[in-house]
């Protein structure tokens, strides 16, 4: 009878959820504010790491920008210092002659450091240095990434693992390194950057289809584990955008005649949908929001019916202009250099 009762509420429970969702769809919830929090964002210094840089200094969040490339990430940081210049306001406050004083209402703050996500060493003296330097921080922002760019068999172990440690495991070494602070506090935001070819996959890209996956598969646990615990002040975000046009997988196309159905996604689109669900505490945000039928799709049709889809709309081969267009660069690479 017991069992009978609690199947009861878990199903009352399961269509409230439903209907809370509903209601969210309809109703855009409150952002949050993260001004003043401490905002570490790997991979800063290019891509969506450095447009997110710029919506959280808009907001006045504390940013710690990392990157492997110290160039990029101090451009990164310039930019975020000019935005939080320009929104630097003054009031006027009375002075002893009856004037007024000009003071400032917002202290800019950036901070830089340059690390390897790809190397746990790295990543652990890197966080051990920001947590002495800056504090602790509010919000971990997972979004370095890198691509090979080549065939299963053409490409090196080294770029597999590359693509591995630095897409997937990353995650791990950064969340170890900065979630004790969060859970001793019950307070913190982690964002996990994947991609749509961590829910669905495609031909040719089996490293960087494989680390996103595992990235998820990360989110998804630790999200469970947080939960398991009790930490309800701890939120998690996981984003899954699909091609996003930053010029890392130059080249790639479907079908032409469902390109316009969809096309690449521009950058601040896709950081400002990303943000958006930061802000409203929101589990997951696909976009564009196709991406939701296509992978529901692909946990209920056969195997062979989605194959069938990826050929019509040329999914199944979409990533080959890319890689051949990367082959290409590579060997005019090693040709310029006499490799």
């Amino acid at each position: 009878m017991y069992i009978i009762t609690e199947f009861l509420l878990v199903t009352l429970k399961v269509l409230w959820a439903f209907v809370l969702a509903g209601f969210k769809w309809l109703v855009r919830p409150k952002e949050k504010s993260v001004a003043g929090q401490v905002c570490v964002i790997t991979g800063a210094g290019s891509g969506l790491g450095r447009l997110f840089a710029k919506e959280f200094a808009r907001r006045r969040a504390v940013l710690v920008l990392w990157d492997i490339n110290k160039q990029s990430n101090e451009e990164t940081a310039e930019m975020v210092r000019q935005i939080q210049r320009e929104m630097t306001t003054t009031v006027p406050k009375d002075g002893c002659g009856g004037g007024t004083q000009q003071v400032p209402a917002f202290e800019p703050q950036v901070y830089t450091y340059v690390c390897d996500v790809g190397k746990r060493e790295s990543v652990y003296s890197t966080a051990e240095k920001v947590q002495r330097e800056v504090g602790h921080i509010d919000l971990l922002i997972n979004n370095a990434g890198v691509v090979s760019g080549r065939h299963l068999l053409e490409c090196p172990d080294e770029l597999i693992e590359r693509t591995m440690m630095v897409n997937c495991h990353a995650h791990f070494w950064t969340t170890k390194a900065f979630l004790p602070k969060m859970l001793e506090m019950n307070h913190g935001h982690i964002v996990t950057v994947a991609s749509s070819l961590g829910l669905f996959s495609t031909a040719g890209v089996e490293d960087y289809c494989a680390s996103k996956f595992g990235a998820i598969g990360f989110h998804e646990s630790l999200s469970h584990e947080l939960k398991a615990a009790e930490k309800d002040g701890i939120k998690m975000t996981l984003v899954c955008p699909f091609l996003v046009d930053t010029g890392m997988f130059q080249g790639c196309r479907i079908r032409k005649e469902m390109a316009s159905f969809l096309p690449p996604l521009k950058p601040e689109y896709c950081v400002n949908q990303a943000m958006r669900a930061i802000l409203t505490d929101q589990p997951m945000i696909c976009t564009p929001r196709l991406m939701y039928m296509v992978t529901f799709m692909k946990t209920i049709l056969p195997f062979d019916a989605v194959v069938c889809m990826y050929r019509f709309i040329g999914a199944d081969k979409c990533m080959y202009p890319f890689l051949a267009h990367k082959k290409q660069v590579t060997n005019n690479n090693q040709a310029k250099t006499g490799m």
